[in-house]
């Protein structure tokens, strides 16, 4: 990855984890290059316990590693870094104030788009 270290993508509960797909990767490095604009990711892979400690969802693509959530500071930020997301191919997104959640997790609908 170019613009990325993959310890960005470890589970926060500091179990280590960071079990991401490739291919989530290769899609998140062409949505940063083409935002021109930093991505800080504020949740990557979690384990099913950190999961569960966060409410998410059993079904959490991010327990498979087809997941990231991207902090996004500004409107601004928000528009080139969601302009991206689609270009580079990611087809379920979550729209938040204070970020972005973007997975290609092919078991769960695709082409949706959603907010929290």
């Amino acid at each position: 990855m170019k613009h990325f270290r993959i310890e960005e993508f470890e589970c926060k509960c500091g179990c280590g984890s960071r079990a991401m797909k490739r291919n989530t990767l290769a899609k998140l490095d062409l949505a940063r290059a083409l935002a021109g604009v930093p991505f800080v990711v504020s949740s990557g892979y979690r384990c099913e316990a950190h999961n569960r400690a966060v409410g998410g969802k059993s079904s959490s693509a991010h327990t498979r590693g087809f997941a990231v959530d991207i902090r996004t500071p500004t409107s601004a930020f928000r528009f080139k870094i969601l302009n991206a997301l689609l270009k580079s191919g990611f087809t379920r997104i979550g729209i938040a104030k204070t970020f972005i959640h973007a997975d290609n997790d092919p078991s769960l609908p695709q082409e949706v788009m959603w907010d929290y």
